[in-house]
């Protein structure tokens, strides 16, 4: 990968690929080409796309985290997916009259933008290229259900371990982590925002989970200490995210008598 082409981001959205299915050289310079064409600068908590506008994009995300969320009249949230580097937003976005969900920048973000002719020409390109996209719209359908049986099944403490865990192998999958340390640039709130719980119940989970010496949450920055230990508090299992490779967190499976009556 030393001689792809620059691009702000490019090899984050490269590796996201990569981390899915197997792709030539020439589909990873094709894919890199399309990101750097138009490239948007996106301020921390604004918005980038707003339920009821006109999709005209296939957005990616480049640098930074953004999120998914829809709002309630009110005014409360809740947030459906976090974005990080190499995230596409939504593949066949433009297939759509409106957005039907908003999309906002959690930190500073680098966005690319690749229109819908520029996107079926590259797919018409390469197969290979075309799977990947494919398989990683799978993989985002597949992280949703996830999402959904925690807020059904999980409790707080299982909850906002998953989130964890699950942000940690995406972020490893890029080669984000180094020494189990990542970037998390959420708040306690958009933790809860994702997880159904108040900021109060997401500080006392957290609170925990560094009283047990799993987990440090400092500037920004988590640690996983002790990444079985998170694992086993989550019951994760990465299975749902279709990684070639394994994450550091452990997998783990249910036991069989868990479904019994």
């Amino acid at each position: 990968m030393s001689d792809l082409p620059e691009n702000p981001g490019g090899h984050a959205a490269v590796h996201k690929l990569l981390s899915l299915a197997p792709l030539r050289e020439e589909d990873c310079h094709l894919y890199l080409e399309a990101l750097g064409r138009r490239v948007r600068q996106i301020t921390a908590r604004t918005d980038i796309t707003h339920e009821g506008d006109n999709p005209r994009a296939v957005r990616v995300v480049l640098e930074g985290w953004a999120c998914r969320y829809k709002e309630l009249p009110d005014g409360r949230r809740q947030i459906l997916a976090f974005f990080v580097p190499g995230d596409l937003c939504d593949s066949a976005v433009f297939l759509l009259d409106q957005m039907d969900h908003s999309i906002a920048a959690i930190t500073p973000v680098t966005l690319g933008e690749i229109t819908p002719d520029a996107f079926a020409q590259m797919t018409r390109e390469s197969t290979e290229l075309a799977d990947a996209l494919a398989l990683n719209e799978l993989v985002t359908v597949a992280i949703q259900r996830e999402w959904t049986l925690g807020l059904g099944q999980r409790n707080a403490l299982e909850r906002v371990a998953h989130l964890l865990c699950e942000l940690h192998a995406r972020l490893e999958a890029i080669d984000l982590v180094k020494d189990g340390q990542c970037h998390l640039p959420l708040t306690q709130i958009d933790i809860g925002s994702a997880t159904g719980l108040t900021s109060v119940h997401v500080n006392r989970v957290l609170q925990e989970l560094r009283r047990d010496g799993i987990i440090e949450l400092t500037r920004r920055r988590l640690t996983i200490h002790r990444p079985a230990a998170l694992g086993r508090a989550a019951m994760f299992d990465p299975v749902y995210l279709h990684l070639r490779q394994l994450p550091r967190v452990a997998a783990v499976r249910p036991a069989p008598e868990a479904f019994a009556p």
